[in-house]
Protein backbone atom coordinates (compact mmCIF):
# COMPACT_ATOMS: atom_id res chain seq x y z
CA UNK A 1 0.00 0.00 0.00
CA UNK A 2 1.25 3.31 -0.86
CA UNK A 3 2.16 5.66 1.70
CA UNK A 4 0.04 8.15 0.96
CA UNK A 5 -3.09 5.89 1.35
CA UNK A 6 -1.32 4.36 4.94
CA UNK A 7 -1.71 8.16 6.19
CA UNK A 8 -5.10 8.71 4.84
CA UNK A 9 -6.57 5.67 6.63
CA UNK A 10 -4.40 6.83 9.74
CA UNK A 11 -1.51 4.07 9.94
CA UNK A 12 1.99 5.64 11.07
CA UNK A 13 4.52 3.56 9.91
CA UNK A 14 7.36 2.69 12.52
CA UNK A 15 10.06 5.51 13.54
CA UNK A 16 12.86 4.17 12.22
CA UNK A 17 15.86 2.94 14.81
CA UNK A 18 18.31 5.50 15.13
CA UNK A 19 22.14 4.16 16.95
CA UNK A 20 23.87 6.91 18.06
CA UNK A 21 27.40 5.73 19.56
CA UNK A 22 28.40 7.46 22.45
CA UNK A 23 31.46 8.38 22.36
CA UNK A 24 33.66 7.95 25.71
CA UNK A 25 35.32 11.06 27.27
CA UNK A 26 38.95 11.30 28.18
CA UNK A 27 40.86 11.86 31.64
CA UNK A 28 44.06 12.22 32.40
CA UNK A 29 44.41 11.44 35.66
CA UNK A 30 47.69 11.30 37.41
CA UNK A 31 49.54 10.62 34.01
CA UNK A 32 47.15 7.81 33.09
CA UNK A 33 44.17 8.38 30.22
CA UNK A 34 41.36 6.71 31.51
CA UNK A 35 37.72 6.18 29.63
CA UNK A 36 34.66 7.28 31.69
CA UNK A 37 30.83 6.18 30.14
CA UNK A 38 27.73 7.79 31.71
CA UNK A 39 25.79 5.23 33.25
CA UNK A 40 22.15 5.66 32.07
CA UNK A 41 19.10 3.00 32.64
CA UNK A 42 20.86 0.90 35.20
CA UNK A 43 23.44 -0.72 32.81
CA UNK A 44 26.71 -1.47 34.18
CA UNK A 45 29.65 0.86 33.72
CA UNK A 46 32.41 -0.47 31.18
CA UNK A 47 34.95 1.00 32.17
CA UNK A 48 34.22 -0.43 35.80
CA UNK A 49 37.56 -2.50 36.04
CA UNK A 50 39.51 0.98 36.35
CA UNK A 51 36.95 2.42 38.80
CA UNK A 52 39.24 1.26 42.09
CA UNK A 53 42.50 2.11 39.97
CA UNK A 54 41.05 5.96 39.18
CA UNK A 55 40.13 6.39 42.34
CA UNK A 56 43.06 5.56 43.98
CA UNK A 57 44.72 7.83 41.34
CA UNK A 58 42.62 10.49 41.68
CA UNK A 59 43.80 11.06 45.77
CA UNK A 60 45.95 13.94 46.01
CA UNK A 61 49.59 13.79 47.13
CA UNK A 62 50.96 15.95 49.11
CA UNK A 63 54.19 18.11 47.49
CA UNK A 64 57.58 17.28 49.32
CA UNK A 65 59.35 20.11 49.99
CA UNK A 66 62.88 20.35 49.09
CA UNK A 67 65.75 23.12 51.41
CA UNK A 68 68.18 24.55 49.79
CA UNK A 69 69.44 25.87 53.22
CA UNK A 70 71.57 22.92 56.01
CA UNK A 71 69.18 22.06 58.79
CA UNK A 72 70.47 22.66 62.44
CA UNK A 73 71.23 20.32 64.64
CA UNK A 74 70.57 21.40 68.19
CA UNK A 75 72.00 18.25 69.69
CA UNK A 76 74.92 18.51 68.17
CA UNK A 77 75.42 21.97 69.80
CA UNK A 78 76.42 20.82 73.02
CA UNK A 79 78.71 18.95 72.21
CA UNK A 80 80.77 21.29 70.26
CA UNK A 81 80.22 23.71 73.48
CA UNK A 82 81.94 21.42 75.65
CA UNK A 83 84.87 21.28 73.29
CA UNK A 84 84.51 24.65 73.07
CA UNK A 85 84.85 24.79 76.99
CA UNK A 86 87.86 22.55 77.15
CA UNK A 87 89.43 24.28 74.59
CA UNK A 88 90.36 27.33 76.45
CA UNK A 89 90.33 25.81 79.64
CA UNK A 90 93.52 24.50 78.35
CA UNK A 91 95.01 27.99 76.56
CA UNK A 92 97.38 30.45 78.57
CA UNK A 93 95.15 33.74 79.74
CA UNK A 94 96.60 35.60 76.29
CA UNK A 95 94.50 37.37 74.15
CA UNK A 96 95.45 36.18 70.92
CA UNK A 97 96.17 32.86 71.70
CA UNK A 98 92.69 32.70 72.85
CA UNK A 99 91.37 34.20 70.06
CA UNK A 100 93.49 32.15 67.69
CA UNK A 101 92.26 29.09 68.96
CA UNK A 102 88.38 30.13 68.83
CA UNK A 103 88.90 31.12 65.30
CA UNK A 104 90.46 27.70 64.36
CA UNK A 105 87.40 26.04 66.34
CA UNK A 106 84.86 27.30 63.45
CA UNK A 107 87.32 27.00 60.59
CA UNK A 108 85.66 24.47 59.23
CA UNK A 109 82.03 25.66 59.84
CA UNK A 110 79.72 26.54 57.04
CA UNK A 111 77.81 29.37 59.15
CA UNK A 112 79.13 30.58 62.84
CA UNK A 113 78.12 27.88 65.35
CA UNK A 114 76.49 30.97 67.74
CA UNK A 115 74.16 28.20 69.74
CA UNK A 116 77.05 26.27 70.43
CA UNK A 117 78.95 29.21 71.73
CA UNK A 118 75.98 30.89 73.82
CA UNK A 119 76.12 26.76 75.28
CA UNK A 120 79.82 27.38 76.06
CA UNK A 121 79.27 30.89 77.80
CA UNK A 122 76.49 29.63 80.19
CA UNK A 123 78.95 26.62 81.52
CA UNK A 124 81.66 28.71 81.46
CA UNK A 125 79.70 31.27 83.71
CA UNK A 126 78.41 27.97 86.16
CA UNK A 127 81.82 27.10 86.70
CA UNK A 128 82.81 31.31 87.78
CA UNK A 129 85.46 31.24 84.79
CA UNK A 130 84.54 34.46 84.63
CA UNK A 131 88.30 35.65 82.31
CA UNK A 132 87.28 32.89 79.91
CA UNK A 133 83.54 34.52 79.54
CA UNK A 134 85.06 37.61 78.92
CA UNK A 135 87.29 36.40 76.17
CA UNK A 136 85.24 34.39 74.56
CA UNK A 137 81.89 37.30 74.60
CA UNK A 138 84.65 39.93 73.04
CA UNK A 139 86.00 37.52 70.33
CA UNK A 140 82.52 36.40 69.68
CA UNK A 141 81.45 40.07 69.18
CA UNK A 142 84.64 40.90 67.38
CA UNK A 143 83.12 38.53 64.34
CA UNK A 144 80.05 40.26 64.42
CA UNK A 145 77.72 37.65 66.00
CA UNK A 146 75.89 37.53 69.57
CA UNK A 147 75.11 41.22 70.39
CA UNK A 148 72.20 41.12 72.00
CA UNK A 149 71.24 42.12 75.80
CA UNK A 150 71.80 38.78 76.56
CA UNK A 151 75.44 38.76 75.82
CA UNK A 152 75.81 42.35 77.37
CA UNK A 153 74.77 41.56 80.58
CA UNK A 154 76.81 37.99 80.79
CA UNK A 155 79.64 40.72 80.19
CA UNK A 156 78.85 43.18 82.77
CA UNK A 157 78.47 41.00 85.27
CA UNK A 158 82.14 39.71 84.47
CA UNK A 159 83.33 42.95 84.46
CA UNK A 160 81.91 43.61 87.73
CA UNK A 161 83.46 40.39 89.05
CA UNK A 162 86.84 40.43 87.83
CA UNK A 163 87.06 44.09 88.46
CA UNK A 164 87.47 45.67 85.06
CA UNK A 165 85.50 48.83 85.71
CA UNK A 166 86.78 50.62 83.35
CA UNK A 167 86.10 48.11 80.10
CA UNK A 168 82.11 48.02 81.83
CA UNK A 169 82.19 51.48 81.66
CA UNK A 170 83.74 51.52 77.75
CA UNK A 171 80.81 49.32 77.10
CA UNK A 172 77.99 50.50 78.92
CA UNK A 173 78.77 53.96 76.67
CA UNK A 174 78.41 52.50 73.53
CA UNK A 175 74.99 49.88 74.42
CA UNK A 176 73.82 53.58 75.54
CA UNK A 177 74.15 55.30 72.14
CA UNK A 178 73.89 51.88 69.69
CA UNK A 179 70.55 50.83 71.86
CA UNK A 180 68.93 53.54 73.45
CA UNK A 181 65.47 52.54 72.82
CA UNK A 182 66.06 48.82 73.25
CA UNK A 183 67.85 48.75 76.54
CA UNK A 184 65.78 46.58 78.99
CA UNK A 185 65.62 47.19 82.86
CA UNK A 186 67.72 44.30 83.79
CA UNK A 187 70.67 45.83 81.73
CA UNK A 188 69.70 49.16 83.90
CA UNK A 189 70.10 47.57 86.77
CA UNK A 190 73.41 45.15 86.44
CA UNK A 191 75.21 48.52 85.28
CA UNK A 192 74.10 50.47 88.40
CA UNK A 193 74.73 46.98 90.58
CA UNK A 194 78.57 47.08 89.31
CA UNK A 195 78.98 50.81 89.92
CA UNK A 196 77.29 50.43 93.83
CA UNK A 197 79.84 47.22 94.43
CA UNK A 198 82.83 49.97 93.06
CA UNK A 199 81.18 52.75 95.25
CA UNK A 200 80.58 54.98 92.27
CA UNK A 201 77.61 57.27 93.60
CA UNK A 202 78.14 59.91 90.83
CA UNK A 203 77.84 57.00 87.81
CA UNK A 204 74.81 55.74 89.61
CA UNK A 205 72.91 58.94 89.58
CA UNK A 206 74.12 59.42 86.26
CA UNK A 207 72.79 55.91 85.02
CA UNK A 208 69.28 56.72 86.72
CA UNK A 209 68.95 60.05 85.29
CA UNK A 210 68.96 58.49 81.64
CA UNK A 211 66.07 55.72 83.21
CA UNK A 212 64.01 58.30 83.69
CA UNK A 213 64.79 60.20 80.53
CA UNK A 214 63.89 57.28 78.65
CA UNK A 215 60.83 55.96 80.81
CA UNK A 216 62.33 52.51 82.48
CA UNK A 217 60.87 52.47 86.00
CA UNK A 218 63.39 50.98 88.46
CA UNK A 219 62.63 47.83 90.95
CA UNK A 220 62.87 48.05 94.42
CA UNK A 221 66.87 46.71 94.41
CA UNK A 222 67.72 49.31 92.27
CA UNK A 223 65.75 52.11 93.95
CA UNK A 224 67.31 51.51 97.45
CA UNK A 225 70.52 51.38 95.52
CA UNK A 226 70.21 54.95 94.03
CA UNK A 227 69.12 56.84 97.38
CA UNK A 228 71.90 55.41 99.03
CA UNK A 229 73.80 57.09 96.37
CA UNK A 230 72.08 59.92 96.79
CA UNK A 231 72.96 59.95 100.63
CA UNK A 232 76.23 59.55 100.27
CA UNK A 233 76.06 62.87 97.80
CA UNK A 234 74.48 64.50 100.72
CA UNK A 235 71.31 65.24 98.41
CA UNK A 236 69.31 63.95 100.95
CA UNK A 237 65.86 65.63 99.44
CA UNK A 238 66.52 64.14 96.30
CA UNK A 239 66.81 60.59 97.91
CA UNK A 240 63.32 61.19 99.55
CA UNK A 241 61.42 62.06 96.16
CA UNK A 242 63.36 59.09 94.84
CA UNK A 243 61.62 56.42 97.23
CA UNK A 244 58.10 58.17 97.47
CA UNK A 245 58.19 58.40 93.60
CA UNK A 246 58.77 54.52 92.60
CA UNK A 247 59.18 52.83 96.27
CA UNK A 248 55.43 50.50 97.00
CA UNK A 249 53.48 52.09 99.36
CA UNK A 250 53.22 48.19 100.83
CA UNK A 251 55.81 46.02 102.25
CA UNK A 252 55.85 42.41 103.77
CA UNK A 253 56.88 41.26 107.43
CA UNK A 254 56.35 38.44 109.29
CA UNK A 255 54.33 38.50 111.95
CA UNK A 256 53.68 35.56 114.31
CA UNK A 257 54.83 33.04 112.07
CA UNK A 258 52.69 34.99 109.37
CA UNK A 259 53.56 36.99 105.91
CA UNK A 260 51.74 40.38 106.48
CA UNK A 261 50.95 43.03 104.66
CA UNK A 262 51.99 46.76 106.13
CA UNK A 263 52.06 50.33 104.90
CA UNK A 264 55.49 52.00 104.36
CA UNK A 265 57.47 54.61 106.06
CA UNK A 266 59.57 56.54 103.07
CA UNK A 267 61.46 58.34 105.65
CA UNK A 268 62.39 54.90 107.26
CA UNK A 269 63.29 53.09 103.91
Amino acid sequence: MPSAFKFLLGVTPPLPVISVAIQPKQYLVAGIAVKCFNNHGGQSNPNSKVDSRRKTAIKKVGKREHHLWKSRDSAKSGQKAMNLVRIVSELPDEKDAVYGSLDKFIAWETEFPLIAVAKALRILRKRNMWRRVIQVSKWMLSKGQGATMGTYDTLLLAFDIDNRVDEAKTLWNMILHTSTRSISKRLFSRIISLYDHHNMPNEIVEVFADMEELGVKPDEDTVRKVTRAFKELGEEEKQFLVLKRYMSRWKYIHFKGERVRVRRNIRDE
